[in-house]
C-alpha cells in the first residue's frame, strides 16, 4: 500500500492558497481515481482507493501544517509503512511557481510540515514532490505569503503543477521513483 499526503491547513480559511498545494494536488489525485477523501482517521481526511493494482490512501492531514507530522506518524505506525512507501507533496518557496522537484529523501528546508514530519518518523528516507510556489516579495512576510490565496496570474501556472504532481505520484508507484524523477523534475 502506498500513502499519498497532500500538506496544507483545515479550513475555507486557507482553501486555495499557496500552502495548500499539497491539498489541491490530493483533491485532484481524488477526482482523477474517484476516491472519496472523506473518511476522519489519524487526524487526517483520508480516503482509500487504487491507483493500477496498487493500494493507495490519500490523506490531508487536519492537524494544521506545523503538526503535519502527528498524523503521519500515527499512519505510519498503524499501517506498519515502509517509508518508500510514503509520498508527501508540499510547497516550496525556493522553487519558482509551478516547478515540480521529487527526491526520494532529504532535509525539511524551512518547510515546518516536513519539519515536523521527519522529526515525529525520526528519518527522511521517503519521496518527496515539492511544487514551487516562488519566493515572497521583500514587502511581505513568509507565513502571509504562503497562507495567501494565488493571484490571478498564478492560478492556471499552479492548477498545472498540481496536475502535474497527481501524474507524478501514479508514475512513481506504477514505476518508480526514478522514473517520476527523469520524466517531472523541473
Amino acid at each position: 500500500m502506498f500513502v499519498i499526503a497532500g500538506l496544507g491547513n483545515p479550513g475555507t480559511k486557507y482553501a486555495d492558497t499557496r500552502h495548500n498545494i499539497g491539498f489541491i494536488t490530493i483533491d485532484y489525485l481524488s477526482q482523477k481515481l474517484n476516491i472519496s477523501v472523506n473518511k476522519i482517521k489519524h487526524k487526517a481526511l483520508i480516503g482509500e482507493g487504487y491507483v493500477g493494482t496498487e493500494k493507495v490512501l490519500l490523506v490531508k492531514p487536519q492537524t494544521y501544517m506545523n503538526l503535519s507530522g502527528e498524523s503521519i506518524l500515527d499512519i505510519v505506525e498503524y499501517y506498519k509503512l515502509p517509508m518508500e512507501n510514503l509520498i508527501v507533496i508540499y510547497d516550496d518557496i525556493d522553487l519558482a511557481k509551478g516547478v515540480l522537484r521529487i527526491r526520494p529523501k532529504g532535509s525539511a528546508g524551512s518547510h515546518n510540515g516536513m519539519k515536523s514530519i521527519i522529526y515525529l518518523l525520526q528519518r527522511d528516507d521517503f519521496p518527496r514532490i515539492r511544487i514551487g510556489i516562488g519566493k515572497q516579495p521583500d514587502y511581505m512576510d513568509l507565513a502571509d505569503y504562503v497562507t495567501g490565496k494565488f493571484a490571478k496570474d498564478e492560478i492556471p501556472i499552479m492548477a498545472e503543477a498540481a496536475k502535474k504532481a497527481a501524474e507524478a505520484v501514479q508514475e512513481i508507484i506504477l514505476k518508480g521513483i526514478a522514473s517520476a524523477m527523469n520524466k517531472y523534475n523541473g
